[in-house]
């Protein structure tokens, strides 16, 4: 079984002592498959001070990272092994599903949490591979997105769920939305499950499943239809939802 490293770098290295001692991360990193590392920058300052940030050239508002302790910090965690070193970015690439799959199937990644304004340029242009932003609005840091890419790559892992399906069916990893799901009781409230569900016909339930799929995805992400690897049956069933609908 392979096993998968991410190394953080942050200013903040207390915020991640919680989130990665809880749920599946927890008992990943405990059977071995996945080793966390957090990274405090400033370790790598060399003034009393731990100073991170400086003015920005040319005059405006806000602070910037300073490229010295982040240099010497992706260095030090390369000094063996090479990584992946991924910046957390509002002007980044947009986080997907396929990209969280990509970057789940290597053996080591860096990432590093931008803070303030963000980090100086030449830190983006010459160390680092890979930009990514969770979404189209602003955090205070880089520390809450990087927490969602390590989970989102880890759950991918083998050996980190126990039921690796669960990871085939969930959202997006079609390129569709997943269908509705049921639990006991029978009847709640009054509203019951869908009678297919109850059938035994794994048959029905599967393309009950697969039209729930489709029109989800159409009333709610329509743009992911654009993209998502759809059948002739889909594209049959996606007209009869539509027409339905009018």
């Amino acid at each position: 079984m392979r096993s998968f490293e991410c190394n953080i770098i942050t200013i903040f290295p207390e915020m991640f002592s919680s989130p990665f001692k809880e749920g599946i991360i927890k008992r990943a990193i405990e059977k071995g498959i996945v080793e966390i590392h957090i990274c405090d920058l400033r370790d790598f300052t060399h003034d009393k001070h731990r100073i991170t940030d400086d003015y920005p050239y040319g005059g405006g508002a806000g602070m910037i990272m300073i490229p010295g302790p982040l240099k010497e910090a992706i260095e030090k965690i390369n000094e063996k092994t090479q990584s992946k070193v991924i910046l957390m970015t509002p002007q980044g690439e947009r986080l997907t599903q396929s990209k969280v799959r990509d970057l789940s199937l290597l053996e080591r990644v860096t990432i590093i949490c931008g803070r303030y304004e963000g980090v100086d340029e030449r830190i983006r242009l010459y160390f680092v591979d890979e930009e990514i932003s969770i979404g189209d609005y602003i955090l205070s840091g880089g520390e809450i997105p990087a927490m969602v890419l390590v989970d989102a790559m880890v759950r991918l892992i083998p050996g980190v769920l126990g039921d690796e399906d669960s990871v085939k069916e969930d959202s997006f990893s079609s390129d569709l939305l997943e269908y509705p799901q049921y639990t006991r009781p029978e009847i709640f409230h009054g509203y019951r499950v869908p009678e297919v569900l109850l059938s035994g016909n794994h048959e029905k339930i599967r393309k009950w499943r697969r039209m729930e799929s489709l029109k989800r995805t159409l009333e709610r992400r329509p743009d992911l239809l654009e993209k998502a690897k759809l059948s002739h049956d889909d594209r049959i069933i996606l007209e009869e939802i539509k027409r339905t609908k009018t």
